[in-house]
């Protein structure tokens, strides 16, 4: 079975978060996923169940459960948390990595004379990614074009905000991390790079 739902909303046109208002020097801060939020799913499947010949009713001991439910872990939802960040704080841009990981969702946020640098190692990688890349042999720049890597959304603020932002969203109950910074980008530099 499949099933999709969406929802539509307004916001003041003040309180758009767009982009615009990113700068060199801002922070970026990853809020952690809870699997694969619903995306990758062709590759994955091909990866663990095809050529792997893993069974979904298998148990691996990293998961603490099968694959298959690892695989149907229900996609994480941010709102409840980004709507209280915002009541108090000015967000400079806000990207979910979702289908097209991080490098085809994060460059439809920024300036043109900006880019994103995103520390790989700086938060913890989900171990069904682990197992997809080790099993399909994957190279790195394809698991992060493809899945979200254990980061469904990214925060990018003014360094001021940085730790306090961490810290609310600590209390909020979500595992945030300083994944990254802003930077000047020239004209033939890619929009995101990894350090």
């Amino acid at each position: 079975y499949d099933l999709a739902g969406f929802c539509v909303g307004v916001v003041e046109a003040d309180k758009l978060i767009d982009g615009s208002e990113i700068r060199v020097g801002d922070r970026i801060i990853g809020i952690a996923s809870s699997g694969l939020h619903s995306n990758g799913f062709s590759l994955a499947r091909r990866v663990l169940l095809d050529e792997g010949k893993l069974n979904p009713n298998q148990h691996i001991e990293s998961f603490d459960q099968t694959i298959g439910l690892e695989l149907l872990k229900p996609t994480k939802i941010y709102v409840k948390s980004i709507l209280n960040v915002i009541k108090n704080f000015r967000i400079r841009g806000i990207v979910h990595i979702t289908g097209g990981g991080f490098i085809d969702n994060i460059p439809r946020i920024l300036p043109g004379a900006c880019r994103a640098v995103i520390r790989t190692g700086s938060w913890p990688v989900l171990p069904i990614f682990e197992l997809i890349q080790k099993t399909g042999n994957i190279d790195l720049m394809e698991m992060l074009r493809v899945f979200n890597m254990g980061i469904g959304m990214i925060l990018i603020v003014a360094e001021r905000d940085h730790a306090e932002i961490l810290e609310r969203l600590e209390k909020l109950g979500e595992k945030a991390y300083s994944i990254g910074i802003i930077e000047k980008r020239e004209n033939d530099q890619p929009m995101v790079v990894f350090i």
